[in-house]
C-alpha cells in the first residue's frame, strides 16, 4: 500500500474582523432572532472587506442556545446576508468557546487546503430562548399527530396537572452535575481565596477599560453599526458598559447565586447579551496575492476538558500552559492577552492558579508555576463583564480584540482563551504579521 499523502499546512491569515454591538438581551434586539443577527455581522464584514458572493469558501458559526427553525443558523444567515448558495456554512457549539471552535475550524479548512477564504465567528440571542415543557407534555404533544378530531384532545389533557402545562425556561446549570455555572464561580473564587472586594475591584476595572476603549474608538474599529425594529435608528456601541458605576454601588448589590454569604453578583459577572461576530480568515499567500493586508497568523490553538464538577471555569489554567509549552514560549514572551470574563471571581481563580506553585505541583505535573501574574497585561479594553457576553459569538470578539491590540500596542504575540461549561476549556496563540 502506497503512503498516505498529506498536504503541508499553509499559513493561516486573520485579514479582518467585525462584530454588531452587544446589546443586553431581550433589549434593542428584541424584536429579532439568531438569524437576524448573524446575517448582519456577515453582511457587514463582507461589505467592509470587499468580498462579492463568492469570495467565501465556507462559513462556520458558533451558536449556544439554537432557534429550532434555524438550526443551523450559519447557513441561514450567510444566504441571507449575500453569500453563494454553493458556498457550505456550518454551525458549531461548544458553549462559550463555540465561536473559538469554529475559528479554529477555519484555520484547519485553510491549514490543509481545503479553503483559501473562511469566515468564522458566532452569533447568540439570549432574548430569544426556546421555551419548553416536561417530557410528558412533549411526548403527549408528539402524539396528536394521530388524532382524528377535537374530541381526541381530552386523551391529551387526561391525568396533566395545570402546573405541567405551564411553559419552562431552559436553565442554565450543568446537565453532568446540575449545578449553575455561578454556583461553580462562587465555589472557585472561595477554593482560590478570591474575595468579594476583589471580584468589585475587577468588575470595575473591566467597565473603566471598555469605557476608555469606547471614548478612544477602539471598540468602534471592531463595531458594524446596525439598525434594530421598530425604530429602525443607528446602533454603534455596546449597552453593557457602566461608566457610572463605582465600588460602592458594586459592592451594595446582594450575592446571585449563594445566598446570602456568597460572592458573586450580577455585578461581578457577565451579563445576558445578544450578539454576532464574525473574523475573515485566508491562506496567507492568497491574501497577499489578492493585495489584501494581512493583520495576523493564527500559531497554534488548544482545547482541553477537565473535571466539570470542581473546575468548571478553570479550562485556561490547563490550556494555556500546554499550549505555551509546545511552542516552547514562556508567559513573559506575550504581549498581548484576551481571557473571557465569565465572572471576575473565574478570571481571577485562574489566574491565581497560573501563579501558584502548588496548582502547578498538583494539576500539572510542573515544577514551579506558569506565570508572573501582571494583571494589568489582562483585557486593558474590558472584558465580558462590561461588553456582555453573547455565548456563541465571545470567542471572535476576543481574536478581533488581539488583533487590534497588537496593532495598536506594537505587539508580537497574542494569547486568547477562555472557559466554557462542560469544564473545557480553549487557548489559542496569535502573531502579528508585520512585527
Amino acid at each position: 500500500m502506497g503512503a498516505m499523502f498529506v498536504p503541508s499546512p499553509r499559513t493561516v491569515a486573520i485579514v479582518d474582523g467585525s462584530r454588531i454591538p452587544f446589546l443586553r438581551a431581550g433589549g434593542g434586539y428584541a424584536r429579532l432572532i439568531a438569524y437576524d443577527l448573524a446575517r448582519m455581522a456577515i453582511h457587514g464584514m463582507m461589505e467592509r472587506a470587499a468580498l462579492d458572493a463568492t469570495a467565501l469558501d465556507a462559513v462556520i458559526l458558533g451558536s449556544v442556545v439554537q432557534n429550532p427553525a434555524t438550526s443551523n443558523v450559519a447557513r441561514d444567515a450567510a444566504l441571507a446576508a449575500g453569500v453563494s448558495e454553493r458556498t457550505p456554512a456550518s454551525t458549531v457549539t461548544l458553549a462559550c468557546i463555540s465561536a473559538n471552535r469554529a475559528i479554529a475550524d477555519a484555520t484547519a479548512l485553510i491549514a490543509m487546503g481545503q479553503a483559501d477564504t473562511v469566515m468564522a465567528g458566532g452569533v447568540e440571542m439570549l432574548g430569544d430562548v426556546p421555551i419548553g415543557f416536561t417530557r410528558e407534555v412533549r411526548r403527549r404533544f408528539f402524539e396528536t399527530r394521530r388524532y382524528r378530531s377535537v374530541l381526541d384532545w381530552r386523551r391529551f389533557f387526561a391525568g396533566l396537572k395545570l402546573s405541567e402545562l405551564l411553559p419552562r425556561p431552559p436553565a442554565i446549570a450543568e446537565f453532568s452535575t446540575g449545578e449553575t455555572m455561578g454556583r461553580s464561580a462562587d465555589r472557585l473564587a472561595a477554593a482560590f481565596g478570591v474575595t468579594r472586594e476583589e471580584q468589585d475591584a475587577y468588575a470595575l476595572r473591566s467597565h473603566e477599560g471598555a469605557a476608555r476603549a469606547r471614548r478612544e474608538g477602539w471598540l468602534g474599529a471592531e463595531i458594524t453599526p446596525v439598525a434594530a425594529p421598530p425604530r429602525f435608528e443607528a446602533t454603534v456601541h455596546d449597552d453593557g458598559i457602566r461608566e457610572d458605576t463605582s465600588l460602592e454601588r458594586l459592592a451594595a448589590l446582594k450575592p446571585a447565586f449563594v445566598k446570602p454569604y456568597g460572592t458573586v453578583t450580577a455585578g461581578n459577572s457577565s451579563p445576558l447579551t445578544d450578539g454576532a461576530a464574525v473574523t475573515l480568515m485566508m491562506d496567507e499567500e492568497r491574501a497577499r496575492a489578492e493585495g489584501r493586508r494581512v493583520r495576523a497568523r493564527v500559531r497554534d490553538f488548544i482545547f482541553v476538558a477537565q473535571d466539570p464538577g470542581e473546575e468548571l471555569l478553570l479550562g485556561p489554567a490547563y490550556a494555556v500552559p500546554r499550549l505555551l509549552d509546545r511552542n516552547h514560549l514562556r508567559w513573559a514572551d506575550l504581549d498581548v492577552i484576551e481571557m473571557h470574563e465569565a465572572f471576575a471571581g473565574q478570571v481571577l481563580a485562574v489566574l491565581a492558579a497560573l501563579a501558584s506553585d502548588a496548582f502547578a505541583r498538583d494539576r500539572l505535573g510542573r515544577e514551579t508555576r506558569v506565570a508572573d501574574v501582571e494583571l494589568e497585561r489582562i483585557n486593558p479594553w474590558g472584558g465580558s463583564v462590561s461588553l456582555g457576553h453573547p455565548f456563541g459569538a465571545t470567542g471572535a470578539r476576543l481574536v478581533n480584540t488581539a488583533v487590534h491590540r497588537l496593532e495598536r500596542e506594537g505587539g508580537h504575540l497574542a494569547l486568547v482563551t477562555a472557559c466554557a461549561a462542560g469544564g473545557q476549556g480553549h487557548a489559542m496563540l496569535l502573531e502579528r504579521a508585520d512585527a
